[in-house]
């Protein structure tokens, strides 16, 4: 899987970060704002791949699920009760945007996890995006819903007077570092991930340590498999956490 070259001194020379570069679907030129990478490829095959499950592989509607019908039933269920948990009933208007939320990003991890392929998670370009559509959306919805009483959520009402002030910078400073805690924990772990099982498919070419090698691959591919999964319901639930906040502000 990993990248590598004999390095002047005769050493395997390693290129882990080589599989995270974005490159022309078709041709070699540089990479425009319309250019079909395979960021597009791999965003557009995440899509057909929810659209199938949610929408192809629920249609019959059966008494008696199948398989398809089954996992579709499980994401939508599991990810309902997250919502009424976590924000509340009066939240539950936002599933269909939490939802969807959920299926791209856990769809996209595991796409990412086939030989070959591109994990466009792993790319802060990607993620950015979408944390900072949470961002906006939930502090619309906080002060359509609360008005100037959204701003509650910066004064904790709880504590002593003389430290409120203090409190409330430090409140206003972690909400607009929301987006970059959001954006940066799923795609760091992902990249950090594939980076490591890249490195240890690099040493399976080296005889002596080649069995390890493999090892380590095996180990880490599950590892990220878990990893794929967690940090998708990481970034949904801290979705559902900020619209509680949007929804009810007051400390």
């Amino acid at each position: 899987m990993a990248t590598e070259a004999k390095g002047e001194a005769g050493g395997l020379v390693f290129h882990p970060m080589d599989q995270f570069i974005v490159s022309p679907l078709f041709g070699d030129g540089p990479v425009g704002l319309f250019t079909i990478t395979n960021v597009t490829l791999w965003m557009a095959l995440t899509i057909i791949a929810v659209i199938a499950l949610m929408v192809l592989g629920t249609s019959g509607r059966s008494t008696i699920p199948g398989r398809m019908q089954s996992i579709g039933e499980l994401a939508y269920g599991f990810v309902y009760k997250m919502v009424e948990d976590v924000a509340g009933k009066d939240a539950v208007g936002f599933f269909p945007y939490i939802m969807t939320l959920f299926m791209f990003i856990v769809f996209a991890n595991f796409l990412g996890l086939i030989p070959g392929s591109f994990t466009t998670t792993s790319h802060f370009a990607v993620t950015v995006v979408l944390a900072l559509l949470v961002f906006i959306t939930v502090t619309v919805v906080g002060f359509v819903k609360n008005g100037a009483a959204f701003l509650g959520l910066f004064w904790v009402s709880s504590a002593p007077l003389p430290l409120r002030p203090i409190l409330a910078i430090i409140e206003v400073i972690s909400y607009f570092v929301r987006p970059v805690s959001h954006s940066i924990r799923l795609a760091g772990n992902l990249m950090a991930g594939h980076a490591v099982i890249k490195v240890f498919a690099g040493f399976a070419a080296i005889a002596a340590v080649s069995p390890l090698a493999i090892l380590g691959v095996t180990a880490m591919y599950g590892l990220e498999i878990l990893v794929s999964f967690i940090q998708a319901y990481v970034f949904t639930i801290l979705t559902c956490v900020y619209l509680k906040d949007a929804l009810h502000p007051s400390h």
